[in-house]
């Protein structure tokens, strides 16, 4: 393997990568970091490779690290022998992975989005928590949805925290950002059914018609959807609660709203 050995954690490559836990880093960048070589592997077997690839020294050794450091390679990036205090500095864990990848974000187009490509799309309105919007990714990739799209203020989906939710599935589905209005006019060329969730809503979302390809819209993790965004859906749902709890996590209700979407015939 071809890489250089950094010690000093006043490294300017370490304090680049370090900065990329802000989200104004990563804006200006368009880079992120993604943590664990099964995570840089999944990338890496996507058709993303890093632009810079840390790893320790124990790391070297592993069967998959030379995948790992000739993609990156073949691919431009810099592969980087690195101490376990620096890889704690880059991932802010007292226990870090062994390796940490940096990769170009991947973003596409609200156009590119294809309403006849997939069975599901998800989309967010202004979801706040990293963590519910990694695992709603992770659980879109899982079921196959074509994309998951995030309408208005966000979280970002290339934090630390949401990539690490992912398990990998960030380099699995497709992005796209849109304003309200923007997602309000690509909405209104969706073939299928818009479906949204509401407290107030009358059919289960177990028993209502739907008709693929589905559009999946959810709201925030305080306010659901707002009176603008329910207007969209022409079917709106309810999850029935059969406890003391009269709602679910976010993730949650959006990971049995895509598997009721995609179980249809």
């Amino acid at each position: 393997m071809s890489s250089r050995t950094i010690t000093s954690l006043s490294n300017d490559t370490v304090k680049r990568v370090r900065a990329l836990h802000m989200r104004k880093e990563r804006d200006e960048t368009g880079l992120f970091v993604a943590e664990g070589l099964k995570t840089v592997i999944e990338g890496i077997d996507t058709g993303h490779a890093p632009r810079i690839l840390m790893h320790g020294p124990d790391a070297a050794s592993h069967p998959m690290m030379r995948k790992a450091v000739a993609a990156t390679l073949a691919a431009g990036g810099e592969v980087i022998e690195v101490t376990h205090d620096i890889l704690a500095k880059v991932s802010r864990r007292e226990n870090p992975q062994a390796v940490v990848g940096v990769f170009p974000q991947a973003f596409v187009a609200l156009s590119d989005v294809a309403p006849g490509a997939a069975e599901c799309v998800v989309a967010l309105h202004r979801v706040r928590d990293p963590g519910n919007l990694g695992t709603i990714v992770r659980t879109a990739d899982a079921a196959g949805c074509g994309a998951v799209v995030l309408v208005g203020e966000c979280c970002d989906p290339y934090s630390v925290e949401a990539v690490r939710a992912t398990m990998g599935s960030i380099f699995a589905v497709p992005l796209a950002k849109a304003t309200e209005a923007g997602f309000a006019a690509w909405r209104a060329g969706w073939t299928g059914s818009v479906v949204g969730t509401l407290l107030s809503a009358t059919a289960s979302h177990a028993e209502a018609e739907y008709r693929k390809p589905v559009l999946v819209l959810m709201g925030n993790e305080q306010q659901g959807l707002t009176p603008d965004m329910a207007a969209l859906p022409d079917l709106n749902v309810k999850i029935p609660m059969r406890g003391r709890a009269d709602s679910l996590n976010l993730s949650v209700a959006t990971g049995v709203m895509i598997y009721a979407a995609t179980s249809l015939p």
